[in-house]
């Protein structure tokens, strides 16, 4: 969520660094890591929704994110020595927006279901073409712009499959999608001036110490009461949060912002797939003309390189 990599802004120092401990990826190979992190995405809101059965928001945020984290930080912890003060200030400001887009997710599936959430977290495929093109003042290319249209349509579709009605949680899921709208052009920014799988770890950290200064704020504190939760929140905490978050900077750093937001727009499309697969919810041909539509956006919009 133009094809080729933006002029950095980080000094020859930095980009020696960051030479010396990344492998380069081919934008190709960055989008197909962003398309896997959509699909582990997607199974996110079913395991969020079998956690809220049994604890409150801001403690799921906070014991998934510091699992991640601490998970992460062991395996890799000769790379964790090469911390600077630039990556740790550019993982607080992504672990805020990140955590920002769990404040609003998670209370919202309270009050929605599931899919609704994925399809309107899948907004930021929207919205994230008009930001980036507005803070650089241009429009998107033409390829982009039919790839935006096309996923919005089908996320309406999709959206459309029950009857839509503005609550309280579709307003949270909203503000989600903005929320990640950001992380996602400023991720874009900071991968340019720093170590990408550094930033990655500490994004996780800060989003799991601002859940934690939320739980003790606005919650009593809990932990998952049964099998399933537990399962559930290590489900998130390691193949959703200590993977995924993990490799979306390190990918994002060899593609666009635009690129990165329309293959999110996959994220619903899975999830309705996992829904399928575990509750035995049908698609409808109305589904599958959504998805359809979006998956030809996110490839029309992949293919585009701009000079």
């Amino acid at each position: 969520m133009s094809g080729e990599r933006k002029n950095t802004i980080a000094k020859p120092t930095t980009e020696k660094s960051n030479a010396a401990t990344k492998n380069k990826l081919s934008q190709g190979q960055a989008d197909i890591l962003i398309a896997i992190v959509a699909m582990t995405w997607g199974c996110s809101y079913l395991l969020m929704k079998i956690g809220l059965t049994g604890m409150p928001p801001f403690s799921i945020i906070a014991l998934r994110f510091c699992i991640a984290f601490i998970t992460v930080a062991l395996v890799f912890l000769p790379k964790m020595k090469l911390m600077n003060l630039r990556t740790l200030g550019y993982g607080s400001i992504l672990g805020l927006l990140l955590f920002g887009v769990f404040a609003f997710l998670v209370p919202g599936m309270k009050y929605t279901t599931a899919s609704n959430a994925g399809f309107l977290v899948g907004i930021v495929s929207v919205f994230v073409p008009v930001v980036h093109s507005f803070l650089k003042h241009k429009l998107p290319s033409k390829r982009t712009t039919l790839g935006v249209l096309l996923a919005l349509l089908g996320i309406c579709l999709l959206t459309f499959l029950s009857t839509f009605t503005i609550n309280l949680g579709d307003i949270l899921c909203i503000l989600s999608a903005f929320s990640y709208t950001i992380q996602i052009i400023l991720m874009d920014h900071f991968t340019k001036e720093t170590d990408s799988f550094l930033l990655g770890i500490w994004q996780l950290g800060f989003t799991g110490l601002y859940g934690v200064i939320f739980t003790f704020l606005f919650e009593t504190p809990s932990l998952p009461g049964s099998g399933a939760q537990w399962g559930a929140i290590l489900g998130l905490a390691i193949i959703c949060s200590a993977f995924g978050f993990i490799v979306q900077p390190v990918a994002q750093e060899y593609t666009s912002p635009e690129h990165t937001s329309m293959l999110f727009a996959l994220e619903p499309v899975f999830s309705m797939i996992f829904a399928y697969i575990f509750l035995h919810e049908k698609l409808s041909l109305q589904g599958a003309i959504g998805a359809f539509l979006i998956m030809v956006g996110v490839v029309i919009a992949a293919s585009t390189h701009e000079e």
